[in-house]
This record gives structure tokens, C-alpha cells and sequence, in this order.
């Protein structure tokens, strides 16, 4: 049996790897640390016990093999580091740091090592995302042409947590939202993310926190020589939206698009003008399932850790391009 750490309570996208954690045979949640009073009691309060004020403490002390971060974005880059220096796997809720240079030394220390490090990325692993690579990979649209999508987020000023608009903690709303995107396109295209054309972020209409660049876009190229043009801002109005995590792709010989709320993909080919909605199939895996898979020896269906580290320098470089507008 696996023991799993978790290293932060700061975003509650990491009580998705609790629950995981606690439902799963070969996992057990051996210790979870938080710095933070009001989040520690919150925590509680949900039946997550945490034993550990403070997070590097835990790495330093506590046995474990797996080490879950869902702390503030600037710190876990250090946290990833810590943990691989102590020799325990990595996962973490996106992104898994803020800077190239941390990135470096994740990805010397996991070599080095033969460590794994995963991120939380759901989307890949959808009913739909499973149907549209299948109707790619099988030819029926033809050679990749041209990408977007829209993974348009509620800014929520006020209750998202405070940290996220103190200056130095966020890291960036590219590097925040993107991995999500970016990673659903590469595997259902079957392409990587090659070099990137422009990418912008600024402040749009959010005068409370001037510094805050709310707004997100670039343009990439993949390695096909396909145009991806993305939006992940700040912008919408409220979850659940047609544009949350929607993605058009063109091909030489037809068209899809879906959403990841709405079943079904809808595709098109040149020989007909008709619309038809292919139906999801399960794809019978997610992060965690992969990520414990790679520990194994065992070679995952995609989900792999050559795959973050590539995906998280891509996503780093777009916000850097961004940042130095």
C-alpha cells in the first residue's frame, strides 16, 4: 500500500485527491499539513484531519511515497522540490509550479531519482474528450488544421481565496488555466504543444486588484505546424457556460467541436453538409489511475511524467512571453 501526504489546503481542488485517496485499496492518507488557522478549520470541518501546521515540516518528518499539493501556487514549486529531494512521488492540483527554474530542478531531481510527478488534470480523460480523439486518431477529419478553444473562468473576486490577488502568489492566469486546454488538445489530436505565436495578459475592468491581469489569450503552433488560438480568462459570468473548456478543431477532410459539459461531439465532413452527434464513450481511466500506473513500472495510456514536465515548461514559457509584454 501506497501512503499519501498532502502538502496544502490553499485551493479546494485538492479534497478531489482525498476522496480519491480515501477510496482507493492501495492508497492511505498517512498525513495532511496546512500553515493556515482559518483554512485548517475549514478543513476539519470537511473530516480532513490535519496533524501538520506546517507543510515542509511534514516532507521533512513524515514517512510517505506520495506527496499531494494543493498549497498556494508560488510555494509549490518549493514543496515539489522538497518532496522529490526526499525521495516521494509528486502530484499536484495545477499548476505544479510558477518559475522555469523550479521546473529545472523538478525535472533533474525526477530523473535523477525515478520519481514521478502527475498534475489533477481531468479533462483528458472525459467521455467526450475519449469520443473526439477517436474520431481524430481515426482520419475522419483529415490532417489537424487549426484549434481553439475557450476555457473562460468566473473571476469571483471575493470568494475565491485572498491569496490569489496577493501580489507573488498566483504565478499567472495562463499558467493557471491553460494546462487544462492544452493537455486535452495534445491527446486527442495526438500532437504537442511546438512554439508559441503571441500570448497576452492584462487587467480588463477588475480596477479592486490594479496588478491582477484577469484577461488570458495566446496563439501556438503545434508540431504539425496546426494554429491553436486559445482564451482563458478571467471573463465569464458564471460556471457552466457553453465556452467552459469548449474545443473546435479543423481538419482537411471535416470539423468537430464539444464542450465538456454537454454530451456528445458534434462532427462535420466535406462530403456532407449534415451535423452528426457522436455520443462519449467511458474512457475507463483518470490522473491518478495513470499516475499510480507509472509508479508501477507500468507504461500509462497517457498520462505520463515526460508529459507534465513538457506540458508545464510549455504553459511556463507562454506566461513568461505573456508577463513580458
Amino acid at each position: 500500500m501506497l501512503k499519501v501526504a498532502i502538502a496544502g489546503f490553499r485551493h479546494s481542488h485538492i479534497i478531489e485527491l482525498v476522496d480519491k485517496t480515501r477510496q482507493n485499496p492501495d492508497l492511505e492518507l498517512v498525513g495532511c499539513a496546512e500553515s493556515d488557522p482559518a483554512v485548517r478549520d475549514e478543513m476539519n470541518s470537511k473530516s480532513i484531519n490535519i496533524e501538520w501546521l506546517d507543510p515542509q515540516e511534514m516532507l521533512a518528518k513524515l514517512p510517505c511515497d506520495i506527496v499531494g499539493l494543493g498549497d498556494v501556487y508560488a510555494r509549490r514549486g518549493a514543496l515539489a522540490i522538497a518532496a522529490l529531494k526526499a525521495g516521494k512521488h509528486v502530484i499536484a492540483d495545477k499548476p505544479l509550479c510558477t518559475s522555469l527554474e523550479e521546473l529545472q530542478e523538478i525535472r533533474q531531481l525526477a530523473a535523477e531519482k525515478n520519481l514521478c510527478v502527475g498534475l489533477m488534470l481531468p479533462l483528458w480523460s472525459s467521455s467526450n474528450a475519449a469520443a473526439a480523439r477517436k474520431v481524430v486518431r481515426s482520419g475522419k477529419i483529415g490532417e489537424v488544421q487549426s484549434v481553439v478553444f475557450t476555457g473562460q473562468h468566473p473571476l469571483n473576486y471575493g470568494t475565491r481565496p485572498a491569496w490569489y490577488f496577493q501580489a507573488g502568489q498566483h504565478g499567472g492566469t495562463i499558467n493557471d488555466i491553460a494546462p487544462h486546454g492544452i493537455d486535452l488538445v495534445e491527446f486527442v489530436t495526438g500532437l504537442k504543444f511546438e512554439s508559441i505565436t503571441a500570448a497576452r495578459c492584462w487587467n480588463d475592468h477588475f480596477p479592486e486588484v490594479a496588478h491582477f491581469k484577469n484577461g488570458a489569450q495566446f496563439m501556438a503552433v503545434l508540431s504539425n505546424g496546426a494554429g491553436v488560438m486559445a482564451d482563458v480568462s478571467y471573463f465569464a459570468c458564471h460556471f457552466g457556460l457553453p465556452g467552459y473548456w469548449r474545443f473546435s478543431i479543423w481538419g482537411t477532410k471535416g470539423w468537430i467541436e464539444f464542450n465538456c459539459a454537454t454530451p456528445g461531439v458534434k462532427f462535420s465532413c466535406k462530403e456532407s453538409t449534415a451535423i452528426t452527434d457522436i455520443f462519449p464513450e467511458a474512457s475507463g481511466t483518470d490522473y491518478l489511475k495513470e499516475f499510480l500506473k507509472e509508479i508501477k513500472g507500468e507504461k500509462p495510456e497517457w498520462f505520463s511524467t515526460q508529459h507534465i514536465l513538457d506540458l508545464t515548461e510549455f504553459t511556463l514559457k507562454c506566461q513568461q512571453q505573456a508577463d513580458a509584454i
